[in-house]
Parts: C-alpha cells; structure tokens; sequence
C-alpha cells in the first residue's frame, strides 16, 4: 500500500536559528507536498578557502531573537513573493568545521521557476540582513571576522527576481 503524505497548508513556513547539525532531509519532507511539482533545496556549506586565505573552520553567532524575527520575516515575504505551497530554512550557530552546513533552505511550489526563485531569495536577504556574525578559523592559527556585506554584493540582483519569471 501506498502513503501519500498531506499536503501542508499553502504558506506553511518555518524559521530557524539552531545550534545542531542541520535536518536536511527533515527540512525536504517538512516542504513535501503532492500538488508541488517542484521542490527546491539550498545549502550553504563551509568551504577550504576564503579569499585565498586557508579555513578549518567558522565560529556563527548571532544574537537569537532578532534573528530569528529577521530569519521569520524574510521566509515569509519569499513565501508570499513566489507563492511557495510551503518553505523551510534554518541556520546554524556555533563552530563549524570544512564541509559542514550552515544552512538549508527548501522550498515547494507547483512550478519548479518559483520554487528555486523562492530559495535564491531566502539566501540572499539572509547575506543581507540576517544578523549572524562569521568568524573564520584559518590554518595559520589565526581568527578574523568577516564583513557578511563583502561577499553579499558579489551576488545576482534578486531584487529582479519576480513570481512570474
């Protein structure tokens, strides 16, 4: 016999800032919906090398109910910007080391457009205005904190980004 799951309430969306190894697959069922043709799936991971310069590892912090409000916020306008039949993110906090996740981001919609508009959306805003700080850990020894703006202008314009593209 065959389960169908349910389908989530259309706007469904949850937020998160965690201090755990992220649920991907938690996230992706979370969004799972029969009448979604399309599910979408970002994840941001901690990479070797930053501007040349060696990593191990990233220290996130983030000060918790601001930017669980902020994370709240920008969930909700890409969920009403693209129509998603339902949305998932969290973000982690804490150190992390090369290859960890820190953060998902899974959306669903009828179209597969959408849906992947609504995930470019979520993480773009969250370089922009999500306050989570990043400290890098290189292999020098060393630490610095990162200007989240820098990297953040390198990225498409996605205020171009509209629901009927």
């Amino acid at each position: 016999m065959t389960e169908i799951a349910m389908a989530p309430a259309a706007g469904l969306t949850h937020a998160a800032i965690v201090e755990r190894a992220l649920d991907v697959n938690g996230l992706v069922q979370m969004v799972a919906d029969p009448g979604a043709g399309a599910s979408s799936v970002f994840l941001g991971t901690v990479r070797h090398a930053n501007d040349g310069r060696p990593v191990v590892g990233i220290d996130y912090q983030a000060y918790g109910a601001m930017a669980t409000r902020e994370l709240n916020a920008i969930v909700d306008e890409a969920a009403q910007r693209f129509g998603t039949r339902a949305i998932g993110v969290e973000h982690r906090v804490g150190y992390l080391a090369v290859g960890d996740i820190s953060i998902a981001i899974a959306a669903s919609h009828e179209r597969r457009g959408p849906a992947q508009d609504a995930t470019r959306y979520v993480i773009e805003q969250v370089k922009r205005r999500l306050p989570v700080w990043k400290r890098e850990h290189y292999t020098d020894g060393t630490r610095e904190w990162v200007d989240p703006t820098r990297t953040a202008n390198h990225s498409a314009d996605v205020g171009e980004l509209r629901a009927d593209a």
